[in-house]
């Protein structure tokens, strides 16, 4: 009797673990598969379809159009119903609102009708309390991203709307002064130093660190598809120690201060296609982490596909650092245009310091068409510190090794050099092969520059 007793229990368990599970299974989410051909194994990865998905409308959750706090909590509401029916979209509607922070759930897509524009409000007090994020390859505890997503399974933003930041109270907080230095300093040391993240808290009167306008921190399965982006505080799109990624057919203008368009940083299985990038800083940034940040984290950004986009402005098309201390590797950019007018300063550009370590190897760049540049198609410098030269002292040195960069089939019209590698005495850069890249005309004084290169070919 007792035995049967046992039996039944243990049925019972089962069956609720089993309850469970299902119940923790998003419904009615499909997934598309991402297969890309690249010059290295790229691994098949899906992310979320939510295109037949229950819909949330925010108005149904009782957002009122210029209530930034109605519409706040709408939002909020109506992400958690979402999450609990098992997945859906929460959908805003044409029109103007204005909201504070956004942040997401498992099995959420955030839909934006179009014509609809989501308008962030620039008060730092709607981006509190501080949350997990980084600054600059540094985690900290800062001001919520405006769109913030943590420990996040399957979620996406989609559809014709727009996402706009306002951005009279961040442009005051776009400068170097004292007071930001010391806090950046403060920040690096805590760094240096591995104190707890909690504890590495940045929301005061004088740090003045810009938050994010999307951060992904975390995540895995990220769907960004169709919307338009006006504006960002910082970098615009982050997306931190995630993977299974597709960015596809997005509009991104952004010209204030560090305005990268995408920063990959510790990410891995991404594709990024079809988009349209108007930056004030970098379109694609390559990332992994500040010196012990990376060191620590231990996860390099890879197997990283770009093809099929355009760039109005930007000061790099792909940069690659100079947080790259988790490592770069596996990226593969192709049949990208770069307008004709654009300001941008090099095709490429790899940037490291000795205090990064990490590496960079097997970056691929393929079918690229340019105007004017400022410096050149191929740039690699290995001393950037920009205003940490000074700033703080090398506590400890580890050099970047660089090697296998393929450029093939790109030209460009007047450029200043064609390609410019630094390397450093200890570690010369190794396996540099252009194939047929050229520019209508050369400035400078010399097409190729070199310094401590091992294996430089010009095909």
């Amino acid at each position: 009797m007792k035995t049967t007793k046992n039996i039944i229990s243990l049925l019972l368990i089962s069956m609720s673990f089993i309850f469970l599970s299902f119940k923790n299974e998003p419904t009615g989410i499909k997934t598309e598969s991402i297969k890309v051909k690249a010059p290295f194994k790229m691994p098949t990865f899906t992310v979320p379809d939510f295109s037949n998905c229950k819909s949330f409308s925010i108005i149904d959750f009782g957002a009122i159009q210029g209530d930034k706090d109605k519409i706040s909590k709408a939002i909020a509401n109506a992400i958690t119903a979402a999450n609990k029916a098992g997945g859906g979209s929460v959908v805003v509607p044409a029109g103007e609102w204005l909201t504070g922070q956004v942040h997401f759930k498992s099995n959420v897509n955030l839909q934006l009708d179009e014509g609809a524009v989501l308008l962030f409000n620039d008060d730092p007090k709607d981006y509190l309390p501080a949350v997990n994020t980084s600054w600059e390859g540094m985690e900290c505890m800062n001001y919520s991203p405006l769109i913030y997503a943590y420990q996040c399974k399957n979620v996406g933003i989609t559809g014709a709307g727009t996402i706009k930041a306002k951005m009279d109270l961040w442009l005051t907080w776009a400068g170097r002064p004292a007071p930001h230095m010391n806090s950046l300093k403060r920040l690096y040391d805590m760094s240096y130093l591995n104190t707890p993240v909690g504890e590495r808290t940045m929301v005061n009167d004088t740090a003045h660190l810009r938050p994010h306008l999307i951060q992904f921190n975390r995540c895995e399965n990220i769907r960004l598809e169709g919307f338009n982006i006006i504006n960002s505080p910082f970098w615009t799109i982050h997306t931190y120690l995630s993977k299974n990624i597709l960015i596809r057919k997005l509009n991104v203008y952004a010209h204030g201060h560090n305005n990268d368009g995408y920063d990959p940083e510790m990410s891995q299985n991404v594709l990024v296609e079809d988009c349209v990038f108007d930056q004030g800083d970098d379109a694609i940034a390559v990332k992994s982490a500040r010196n012990q940040e990376g060191w620590r984290l231990q996860t390099p950004s890879k197997n990283i596909v770009i093809r099929n986009c355009v760039v109005k402005n930007g000061h790099q098309l792909l940069a690659l650092g100079s947080e790259l201390s988790g490592g770069i590797e596996n990226v593969y950019l192709h049949n990208c245009t770069v307008n004709q007018g654009a300001k941008m300063f090099h095709l490429v550009f790899i940037k490291t310091n000795e205090r990064r370590g990490g590496f960079v190897n097997n970056i691929y760049v393929k079918n690229i068409k340019a105007g004017k540049i400022d410096n050149g198609i191929l740039g690699i410098e290995t001393d950037v510190l920009y205003q940490w030269k000074d700033l703080t002292p090398t506590y400890e040195r580890k050099l970047t090794p660089i090697k296998n960069i393929f450029l093939t089939n790109i030209h460009a019209g007047s450029v200043k050099f064609v390609s410019n590698i630094q390397g450093q005495k200890e570690m010369p850069i190794e396996n540099i092969i252009l194939k047929n890249v050229s520019a209508d005309s050369i400035r400078g004084d010399k097409k190729y520059i070199q310094k401590n290169t091992n294996k430089f070919y010009n095909k």
